[in-house]
């Protein structure tokens, strides 16, 4: 499934003429699926799906990707619901680690491809502030898993949005609506919400000359990084 994210991506006429310096040299497009209950709070919420692209800068091409379920501790069987929006059935949690252990890979990854080291900037990008305002520190705080400080600033896509268009989206459909882009697979998969995501970074970047900057810093967990 993931191996579409390496095909390219149409590219749009409408760029404007002098190109923007972009302050990263890779986007990593990050998107959780989690679990959740019709009507009603699941109480802890876990993450099952974790995936994310890395978009270089200079080609707007995706490098490499990380994709991974988690079989969630907490409340291991994954209801109707939570299957019909996400499109993650048991079968595909059942056999996997849990959050530590795909953390700990994810984690690896990054490493192995020097995202935050070598004279590579990066920082994560998302739709929305939840995934990395809310859910990762709120699982990283269950599990007991130190946070690392690179997951406590990112660009919340919507903003960029509205920075470039006038125009904030309330949701990723929204957003591809409003650009007049297709959805790719279905909308609530994590790994089709990251190719989604990948065309909009495209498309803003090849219609608009958008910069891509840090516009949300996580103060509270960063005080917190910062006095230990």
């Amino acid at each position: 499934m993931a191996k579409r994210l390496l095909a390219k991506y149409p590219r749009s006429i409408y760029k404007g003429s002098k190109e923007v310096k972009q302050p990263f040299n890779y986007l990593l497009v990050l998107d959780f699926e989690c679990t959740c209950k019709k009507y009603e709070k699941i109480d802890p919420q876990e993450i099952i799906e974790l995936p994310c692209a890395a978009v270089s800068t200079t080609s707007w091409e995706v490098e490499n990707v990380f994709h991974e379920y988690i079989k969630p501790k907490h409340h291991p069987r994954l209801n109707p619901f939570c299957t019909q929006l996400t499109g993650i059935v048991q079968d595909m949690v059942e056999n996997q680690p849990h959050f530590p252990e795909v953390f700990q890979k994810f984690c690896d990854w990054l490493e192995e491809h020097k995202y935050f080291k070598d004279g590579n900037d990066s920082t994560f990008i998302t739709c929305g502030n939840w995934d990395l305002k809310h859910m990762l520190p709120k699982q990283c705080e269950l599990e007991d898993v130190p946070l690392p400080k690179q997951f406590m600033k990112w660009i919340n896509l919507k903003d960029v949005i509205c920075d470039a268009t006038d125009y904030f989206p309330r949701s990723l459909s929204d957003m591809l609506s409003h650009l007049n882009l297709p959805i790719i697979g279905t909308l609530h998969s994590g790994i089709n919400d990251v190719e989604n995501m990948v065309q909009i970074i495209q498309a803003l970047q090849s219609r608009y000359n958008v910069e891509f900057k840090i516009n949300t810093v996580h103060y509270n967990i960063l005080r917190q990084y910062i006095n230990k």
